[in-house]
């Protein structure tokens, strides 16, 4: 079994209140009508405005000012993902302070990939059982000829979001059901979709003093954004478990994608990280660009964050595939 890194133990205010999983956090351990249909929505308008990208882009609807909007907010939200939401709240690769705690868990909810503990409990049960039964979105769920593979690529891509039963959050994510600050960001998350709609319009509008500024920033900064960034990551489940290379040992099919490296903010050297899971750094090897364990190499030195779990050598060469083993 892979291991994932110990809950934190919580302090102070946090040891006061256990909250229940149904109240302390938004949606229930089955999703519901309504649930399916917003789900359908976040992810069908920004699809479809992926593929009018590059006709709206030739009619001149694409401005500086859009540019920087959708690069500002995409690295904001992504790195939320990577740094947030992923290494630190589901694995435990660092410790950060209380103010950069709160930035991390909003700035990963403005990517619009659920709350922060219904995310985490998603991602600790894929570690859990990793490409076996049980797997919320393994890519081999159907089997391994060419049919089964396709089948499950589009069901760990886009199809296991759909599924009516949902992780159990009082079982994989109990720390975070314990600790306030995540729980109350965890609440907030309808009003953090709402601000990462329309702050991106709302800049583009004042930024160029015009209803057109607007528009093109809500396009381009949110939509467009959204949807790249959903499907970058979920193509950490779907592509990086199917194909890429593999120079560490896992028990799984996780491989190295180097052309999404940077899209995903360095999450697609998954070959490390599923071999070392708790590791703040998944590009270990040399020319692997990793952002966010740049970020938090930058973190560190601000004081920010500590007891970060940095790559050791040892550890790193005991877990390399040999020659004879390929």
């Amino acid at each position: 079994m892979t291991p994932v890194a110990a809950p934190e133990a919580p302090t102070g205010a946090q040891q006061a209140v256990e909250f229940d999983t149904d109240k302390g956090t938004l949606g229930s351990e089955q999703k519901g009508f309504w649930e399916q249909l917003a789900l359908a929505l976040f992810i069908g308008i920004p699809f479809l405005a992926l593929l009018a990208a590059v006709p709206v882009a030739w009619g001149g609807f694409l401005g500086w000012h859009d540019v920087v909007l959708a690069v500002v907010f995409y690295t904001l939200s992504g790195h939320g993902i990577s740094i947030g939401f992923h290494r630190y709240f589901t694995h435990k690769s660092f410790k950060p302070n209380r103010p950069l705690k709160y930035a991390l868990a909003i700035a990963g909810s403005l990517a619009i990939e659920g709350p922060v503990v219904r995310w985490v409990a998603d991602h600790r049960k894929h570690h859990k059982f990793s490409d076996r039964e049980g797997d919320p979105h393994s890519p081999w769920k159907y089997g391994t000829s060419l049919g089964a593979l396709s089948k499950g690529f589009m069901h760990a891509h886009i199809g296991w979001l759909f599924d009516t039963e949902q992780t159990p959050q009082r079982q994989y994510a109990p720390d975070l059901l314990k600790d306030r600050d995540i729980v109350r960001v965890s609440r907030m998350f309808p009003a953090l979709v709402l601000f990462s709609l329309l702050a991106p319009a709302l800049i583009g509008g004042l930024w160029s003093w015009s209803i057109e500024g607007a528009l093109t920033a809500f396009f381009w900064a949110s939509l467009i954004r959204i949807g790249l960034l959903h499907h970058v990551t979920w193509s950490i489940n779907s592509i990086c478990h199917t194909i890429g290379d593999r120079p560490f040992r896992s028990r799984d099919k996780s491989g190295n994608v180097w052309w999404l490296a940077i899209l995903s903010q360095g999450e697609s050297w998954h070959n490390l990280h599923h071999s070392d899971p708790t590791c703040a750094r998944h590009g270990v090897l040399k020319g692997q660009l990793d952002t966010s364990a740049r970020s938090i190499w930058f973190f560190e030195k601000c004081g920010w964050v500590s007891d970060v779990r940095w790559p050791v050598k040892e550890r790193l060469e005991a877990r390399r595939v040999r020659a004879a083993e390929v």
